[in-house]
This record gives structure tokens, sequence and C-alpha cells, in this order.
């Protein structure tokens, strides 16, 4: 009896000497973007799931993406908490202006330099911090940075891949639900190329683009019941929101720089064009002025800034890899170059003020309050919330958590971060 009890005394004496392993509260996290939707996408067609979101999560009336409003500049926004002209991807297109070469949107995902230019992706920042990441189609999700690259991935096969295959979008749903509770991950970022190449090929007021917003609702209302059946509910945050939104191409008094008076394309050692609204032109030396007096009252509807001269607001200036000259339409009306080689009904890369490119927010989960209506904000602070659910310290970046705190529910568990 003697010797029970003292074996008894000398393990309840190491366990009480020993840490008290506490087990973790931190929720996984759902990233999801559907490219293109524009913020009252849902006005004009009956969305019962994106507004069961709104009912049991949080809706903001909309939210403003940065300049220049093309799809992989803002999702690089989305990943780092950074303007464009901070994180320098500055176009969907790789390009070099020496020799003249430019990449389309496809081939540039697979340019690590052109992503891995001194801001890291909240899935490296998650890594680096013990935590398990994935993208699934993702826009930068297929570069490396600073030697890492996420821990699972899906990338496109082809320039032609199919963005509006609804019965894909629920295989790579059930793909991700699987990389959850299966392989672990705690943080996913998944992207849809819809409604935007709807939007783009018919225009954002057509029938088509109302037939593809149905599908995109479907599509949540998909996610969230395999969410359920999951029984991911109680543990996994999901936000859905956009990169952008959508713009009818007006194809009346066009703008043609082909046709301007005292410009010439001689005059011109680079030029980005023909790629919507917005252009980017490096004069041959000497030449910035002419081509700059030449341009800048050639038409009403056409903006032409020196670099150092737009706009502070617009955060689009302050990086060597933008261009001298910088050219955008009025809402609208895109550029065309030297041919008529742009052919959309709809476009985007307009002015982050005009309404027409704002875009969506909604957030449901364990840390989010329900049936809350925010005020619209800039996409540039998603960042720091993102980081805040992962309970992650953040790199530096041009968001803040205050433009966000209030969505979550006070009893969410999440740690305190300076963020």
């Amino acid at each position: 009896m003697f010797f029970f009890i003292s074996l008894v005394a000398a393990s309840l004496a190491l366990t009480a000497g020993a840490p008290t392993r506490q087990p973790s509260t931190r929720h996984k996290l759902l990233l999801v973007s559907f490219d293109g939707f524009r913020w009252n996408y849902d006005q004009d067609v009956d969305t019962p799931n994106l507004d069961g979101m709104a009912r049991d999560g949080v809706k903001a009336r909309y939210i403003t993406p940065p300049f220049v409003t093309q799809t992989s500049p803002i999702h690089f926004t989305l990943l780092t908490g950074k303007y464009i002209e901070n994180h320098g991807v500055i176009h969907n297109m790789w390009f070099n202006t020496t020799t003249g070469q430019k990449l389309s949107y496809y081939k540039t995902q697979g340019v690590s330099d052109w992503w891995d230019n001194g801001s890291l992706p909240i899935w490296i920042t998650a890594q680096k911090q013990g935590l398990k990441t994935g993208s699934l189609y993702f826009p930068g999700g297929n570069a490396t940075y600073q030697g890492d690259q996420v821990n699972v991935k899906k990338v496109e096969k082809s320039f032609l891949h199919p963005y509006g295959n609804e019965t894909e979008w629920r295989q790579n749903i059930d793909t991700v639900m699987r990389w959850f509770t299966e392989d672990q991950l705690d943080f996913v970022a998944l992207y849809f190329g819809e409604p935007d190449s709807t939007g783009h090929k018919f225009g954002p007021e057509s029938q088509e683009r109302k037939d593809m917003v149905r599908q995109v609702d479907q599509t949540v209302g998909y996610l969230r019941q395999q969410i359920k059946e999951s029984s991911l509910t109680s543990t996994l945050n999901l936000i859905i929101t956009s990169d952008h939104g959508m713009e009818t191409v007006i194809k009346k008094n066009e703008i043609y720089l082909s046709k301007v008076a005292n410009f010439s394309f001689g005059d011109i050692q680079f030029e980005l064009l023909d790629y919507g609204p917005q252009g980017l032109l490096i004069p041959k030396p000497g030449k910035l002025e002419t081509v700059y007096e030449a341009l800048k009252n050639a038409h009403p509807k056409l903006n032409v800034y020196k670099k150092e001269e737009l706009p502070p607001r617009l955060h689009y200036a302050n990086n060597a890899r933008i261009t001298p000259l910088i050219l955008y339409g009025d809402p609208g009306y895109v550029i065309h170059g030297r041919l008529k080689l742009q052919f959309n009904k709809g476009e985007h890369g307009f002015d982050n003020e005009e309404m027409n490119m704002k875009t969506i927010f909604r957030a449901m989960g364990p840390a989010f309050k329900r049936g809350l209506e925010v005020e619209p904000f800039e996409s540039v602070n998603i960042y720091a919330l993102l980081c805040k659910l992962l309970e992650i310290t953040p790199e530096p970046n041009d968001g803040s958590l205050n433009v966000t705190q209030k969505m979550l529910a006070t009893n969410a568990g999440l740690a305190l971060l300076s963020v």
C-alpha cells in the first residue's frame, strides 16, 4: 500500500511540473473569389444563397478595389494587403520594355519573378508560421516566393481553360474540402473565373451574365452544403469576394491612338495597349513631351498622365515597373492602339472610384457576427482580416484591421495581434 501511494504521489508531482498543452482554437479559413462579380449583380438576379450568407454572417454594401482594376494586380492586393504600386504586380501581363516581349495572363502566372518582387503573399507568411496552405487556380498560386511555394496547389492546364464549367466548379469545391479534412490545411484560396468571362463576352447587362450569376449562387449553395457535410461548420471561416466589377463598352466615338493628330508610334519605344481601358507607354529618348502633348487632349474620354503626376489616390505610380506615361479611358471607353484588337462588350480596368468597378464581400463562420451589413471599405484591408482569422503575424501592409474589426464576434476566441 505504501509503495502504491508513493507511486501515485510521484506521478502527480511529475504531472504538476510538466507544461499543460492547450488545444488550438485556430479556425480554418477559405477565401473564395468570383472574378468580375460587380457589387450589384445580386440585385437583378435571385441569389438566395448569397442572401443566406448575408443573413448568417456579414455583408458589405460594396468594396472598392485598387487601381488598376485588373485581375492579377487586385488578387495580389488581397494576398498581401498592399496597393499595386507597393506590391509590384502592376498588370495581368508580364512584359519586357527592352525587348518588347509580352506574355498572356495564363503564361504570366508561371513567371515567378513577376510575382516574387519583395512582397510575400499570405500563403507563404502562414507557412513560415507553421500553417499549411493551398491554392486552387488563385492568381499568384503558381509562383515561387523567396524559394517557397504554397503547400498544395492546382493550376490551370491551358490558356483555353473552361472557366464556366459548373461540374468542374463542384469538383474543385470537393477537392478543397478534402484539403481541409484529409490534408489538414489551415488556409485555402479558391478562384473562379466567372462571371468575368461572361461579362466580357456578352456585357454586364446581358441575360447571359444574369444566368451566370445564378450559377455562381448555386455554387455558393453547394459550397455551404459541402462545408456542412464535411463537419466544418463550427471550425471554418468563409469569405467570398471578387477583384473588380464590369462596365459596358461604348462603341461610339471610340479612342484610336493611331488616328490622333501629331502622334506617331515612331516616337514610342514600348507600348502596352489593347488591353481594355488602360495603357502604358515609354516614349523614345527626348520624345516624352512630344508624345504627352499630342495625347493629353486627343480625346475627351482619354486620361493621360505623366507618371509623377498621376493622382496619388490611385496608388499606381511609385514603382519602377510603371512606365513614364499612363493612360486610361473614362467609364466605357477602351483604348485602341495601332489596330482595333479589342471587341469585348464588357470591360474593367477603369478608375476604381467608378461604381461599376466596385465588387462584393460576404463572410460567415465562427469568427463573424450574424446578420450584419457594414459600410463600404477598400479591399486592401482584407489581408489584415485574413491574418487575424489565421492568428498569424502579418507582413508590413497598407491595410488596417480597424476597418473590419467590427465584423468579428466578441466571443470568437481570436488571439490579439498587432495588425
